[in-house]
């Protein structure tokens, strides 16, 4: 029977997770046979024995100097000690941490909803070790062989940190909840921090890619291509076709797919770090300007402010950009000065949320720090314009209403009779 035929007649099995797969009971530790050992072992896979049961583990070897898409992997180790030399407060920052310590780590599994009925049946993970970088994967066999994948996985894991893709929301809580079921025979699970790339990327490049998938950013972000790559909605069939046939064939086109996702993760956490540390020289003015916004939404007002000045210069749109985003930020810190000079520059700008935002905050300030009720008028006015004759609904950050515009500037109005100036 073809693979594809055979695929098509395991579809039923995606939805029920490990439940419905068969699974023949092994004979006693000293006469276990593993199936197409010999095609394993010139693939450089072997057998992880435990009691009356096995794992698979494959291990691949890179020297520092392997390029994977724009960076090599000695990059990484710059971006790390960037870190150190750099001690800002950043969800990825690798400050106190050393190249060995970070933990790059993906997984395979039979779904991707949650619960005891998803089976994690690949274990990947890469990280620094000498003058390499060491990639190591956990084969599960059959879905009855989860306590020898997470003995041979725990046993030897010592790192501080964990770098995924979505792992947060996926990989790690899978863990939790296959481990919940083997813990009373193998390690407790480590206490690790996280830093999940996938929250940066869609950061960065959220207005720059229709999709965030970990593919579409090496492709258009880190230069990375893939060929003859597993699509990753057919590895639940294809590890099913496994478990039935033995073969290693399909399984292997699935180890080399989370091998490329593994690397990936170490190119994009150099990436990612060239970025925010101004180091990457053809990083695009909008690139900078999510950097500074983000720099400026964790309350680094000087890294902000070195990033988003730069910007400020031009009349492109990221120039109004970072001119709106500075002007906020000298509000928060009670410049008004600054920020209505900033706030000025963007009113006309020809992004209409823009300019509405600036005018009513130039309003705000006219108002209630410089009591010119005048000039407070003349924005309110402007800003009103703006609501009703955009096309389409113009929101701003205070939710402010064309109906509360109006109550606004009769509030200026019966001020600026009273105190004409």
């Amino acid at each position: 029977m073809s693979l594809k035929s055979k695929l098509n007649r395991l579809k039923p099995h995606l939805s029920g997770g490990s439940q419905s797969v068969k699974v023949d009971n092994l004979r006693d530790p000293g006469k276990i046979d593993v199936p197409f050992h010999e095609r394993w072992k010139q693939e450089g896979v072997f057998p992880y024995f435990l009691g009356q049961d096995y794992c698979l583990i494959r291990e691949v070897k890179y020297p520092l100097s392997q390029q994977h898409g724009h960076y090599c992997f000695r990059d990484f180790l710059t971006a790390v000690d960037i870190w150190n030399k750099r001690p800002v407060n950043h969800p990825l920052s690798a400050q106190g941490h050393v190249a060995e310590e970070l933990f790059f780590f993906d997984t395979e599994t039979t779904g991707l909803g949650g619960g005891v009925g998803n089976t994690i049946f690949l274990l990947g993970y890469a990280s620094i070790s000498g003058e390499q970088l060491v990639l190591r994967q956990h084969i599960l066999p059959h879905p009855g062989a989860e306590v020898p994948l997470y003995q041979s996985f725990l046993e030897k894991v010592n790192y501080k940190t964990l770098v995924t893709y979505n792992g947060k929301s996926f990989d790690w809580p899978q863990v939790k909840t296959r481990h919940t079921l083997v813990r009373e025979h193998v390690p407790k699970l480590p206490a690790f921090g996280h830093f999940d790339l996938f929250h940066a990327a869609r950061r960065l490049w959220k207005h720059k890619l229709e999709r965030l998938k970990l593919a579409v950013v090496e492709k258009e972000v880190l230069g990375v291509e893939r060929i003859d790559d597993i699509p990753g909605f057919l590895a639940p069939m294809i590890y099913f076709d496994f478990v039935e046939s033995k073969t290693p064939e399909g399984m292997l086109g699935i180890l080399k797919h989370n091998e490329i996702d593994i690397l990936s993760l170490v190119t994009l956490y150099t990436h990612l770090t060239f970025q925010l540390c101004g180091i990457d020289a053809f990083q695009s003015r909008s690139e900078s300007y999510e950097v500074g916004r983000w720099f400026a939404a964790l309350g680094e007002k000087s890294e902000a402010e070195q990033v988003l000045s730069k910007l400020t210069t031009g009349n492109d749109m990221t120039s109004f950009q970072a001119k709106l985003a500075l002007a906020f930020q000298s509000k928060k810190e009670r410049d008004w000065e600054t920020a209505r000079k900033l706030f000025k520059d963007v009113v006309d700008c020809d992004e209409n949320r823009m300019s509405l935002e600036a005018c009513v905050e130039l309003a705000k300030i006219h108002e209630h720090r410089l009591k010119d009720y005048q000039l407070a008028i003349g924005y309110c006015k402007r800003a009103i314009l703006l609501k009703t004759q955009s096309k389409k609904s113009v929101n701003l950050s205070s939710h402010l209403t064309a109906e509360q515009l109006e109550v606004r500037l009769k509030r200026l109005e019966r001020k600026y009779a009273k105190f004409p100036g």
